[in-house]
């Protein structure tokens, strides 16, 4: 199905799904397609991002948001990556492109690209290569797989701008950003716990101008607030994708002990949400070690020392 689609489905309407609803929506020949698991929460944020805009049509379910449609884009947490593609499977129409933009890992996305071409369907491996809020629709991303090429200039003029086809290979465009979020997820999880630990000794200041023998350019008091603030909002998303990240590594022939360190800070980072509005990195790190609802700052320090 290589012409223009006339209906597209987005499956999961979190922070991107909603980004790429609006965008799209630009496009008025469009029908939009949206589903999310939360939709059966009547008072969750994915429903009430639904309700909010009437011109997309909000479906009964993964399989009906899927039917007749075109263009697939899978944009659900990394843990429901596997399982979207294969409810998806069953409704898709033959030769529809399902565009894979999880954050998983290689073997995960071949696994998806098994499925959906067993249905039929063309398979577009996706690695969003920046934090999607800025660029939106026209963020960087990384095309994989042998459907890519192909995919190309429909991903162009529905104003998928910033993508490009990086290789035929299934599986390296995924492998780039698994790499990539070691560090930069990696970055998070270590600024939050220098920064509250510098704080409590109140020597945040010194460690922050000292980054500056790292990178002198970056603002660092306005990038860790920034990093934080990206953690506490989407912890348990990330913590998700570091599981994915941690195969990735594994499947290198590594143990992935950073990752799976990653993994335990992002998860904690998300039961602090309610803190994530403070503009000020010192109110940003006093109210994370003032506690919340969800447990005390220190947790077990001592059996940890045994």
């Amino acid at each position: 199905m290589s012409q223009f689609p006339q209906r597209v489905a987005l499956v999961g309407f979190g922070e991107v799904g909603q980004i790429l609803a609006d965008d799209l929506g630009a496009r008025r020949s469009i029908e939009i397609n949206v589903w999310d698991r939360l939709f059966e929460v009547s008072d969750s944020l994915p429903s009430a991002a639904a309700r909010s805009r009437p011109a997309l049509r909000a479906a009964r379910s993964l399989a009906d948001a899927v039917a007749g449609c075109g263009l697939v884009i899978s944009a659900v947490t990394a843990a429901q990556g596997l399982g979207a593609a294969t409810e998806a499977a069953g409704s898709l129409a033959p030769g529809s492109y399902y565009l894979d933009l999880n954050s998983v890992s290689p073997n995960t996305k071949r696994q998806a690209a098994l499925i959906i071409q067993g249905a039929g369907g063309l398979y577009v491996e996706a690695a969003v290569m920046s934090a999607i809020g800025f660029k939106r629709s026209a963020s960087p991303v990384l095309l994989g797989g042998a459907n890519a090429a192909a995919f190309l200039p429909l991903a162009q003029a529905l104003g998928f701008s910033g993508c490009t086809v990086f290789s035929e290979v299934l599986g390296r465009a995924s492998a780039v950003k698994m790499c990539r979020s070691v560090v930069i997820k990696g970055m998070e999880a270590l600024l939050t716990e220098s920064l509250l630990s510098a704080r409590h000794y109140g020597v945040e200041d010194a460690v922050l101008s000292s980054f500056n023998d790292l990178l002198p350019a970056a603002n660092w008091p306005m990038l860790a607030r920034y990093m934080i603030s990206r953690s506490l909002q989407h912890g348990r998303r990330r913590a998700e994708e570091m599981q994915e990240v941690a195969r990735t590594v594994r499947d290198a022939g590594l143990n992935p002990w950073m990752s799976l360190g990653c993994i335990e800070r992002q998860a904690w980072a998300a039961d602090r949400d309610r803190v994530a509005e403070h503009t000020q990195l010192d109110e940003l790190l006093d109210a994370i070690r003032q506690g919340s609802p969800a447990g005390p700052l220190v947790e077990n320090v001592a059996a940890g020392a045994a």
